[in-house]
């Protein structure tokens, strides 16, 4: 099997920009993406377990959480619901827990690291705003591409190589 990142920076170079590589590579789904929901939220989960709760239809949550890796942002349970309610993939600006269970799963993760502390669902936390996360500044709406090389967001959607679907 190929490589989808390194095929899209070919083929798009302008069109294309990549996250600082301080991402781990979490769950069964190794290559995954979507269109672009956000939310910024400081050790609370609240809003991250709504939005992964609800009809995902193939799109990837980017959740800014400050890069903390004190509380984690997404544990299994929550992984299994993103996976059941259709989410392409997770990425998390910050840490998830119940790593040998999400990495059974069907879902793309990528987070900073692990951490065995759950937060406390205080109700805490923003949906659908512009976050600035690894270096590049990512909208709801965009497009975002994950393989084990790394992670590439576009403004529009990219017509993927042949082989990829």
């Amino acid at each position: 099997m190929q490589d989808l990142l390194p095929e899209l920076c070919d083929l798009y170079p302008a069109r294309v920009k990549l996250l600082e590589p301080v991402f781990q590579v979490y769950g069964a789904k190794k290559l995954f993406y979507g269109q672009v929901e956000t939310v910024k939220c400081w050790q609370d989960n609240s809003r991250v377990k709504e939005l992964l709760a609800s009809p995902g239809e193939g799109r990837v949550l980017v959740v800014d959480g400050g890069g903390s890796t004190q509380r984690a942002l997404m544990g299994d349970i929550i992984a299994d619901s993103a996976y059941l309610q259709g989410w392409s993939g997770v990425v998390i600006y910050g840490a998830i827990r119940d790593v040998s269970a999400i990495n059974t799963m069907e879902l793309g993760v990528r987070a900073l690291a692990a951490c065995p502390m759950k937060t406390e669902r205080k109700g805490a936390g923003e949906t659908g705003l512009e976050l600035s996360v690894a270096g590049q500044t990512i909208q709801p709406g965009m497009y975002l591409y994950a393989d084990e090389n790394g992670i590439l967001v576009s403004e529009q959607a990219l017509l993927l190589p042949e082989g990829f679907a």
